[in-house]
């Protein structure tokens, strides 16, 4: 696929085909690595970690006091008023 450098602004870029993003499985804002390995432009999604934020995510629920119990109308076996 040909494709040409194009100005924008004080800088230069490309367009990237939908197909070509979509096989490497990126859209619009996401983020991507790109460096210049043997004389040419890499570019490679920058893998998300999957639970990366949840302990600081935890720790801000638990400061906001957020962390209660929910649900008490549902008691489980092991809760104390069971109506079985």
């Amino acid at each position: 696929m040909k494709t040409a450098i194009r100005r924008m602004g004080n800088s230069h870029g490309i367009i990237i085909p939908k197909p070509l993003l979509a096989e490497l499985g990126v859209g619009p804002d996401d983020p991507v690595d790109i460096r210049v390995k043997k004389g040419r432009i890499v570019i490679e999604p920058i893998k998300k970690q999957p639970r990366a934020s949840w302990a600081r995510e935890s720790k801000a629920i638990h400061a906001a006091g957020e962390d209660k119990l929910t649900w008490l109308e549902f008691p489980g076996d092991d809760d104390k008023g069971q109506t079985r």
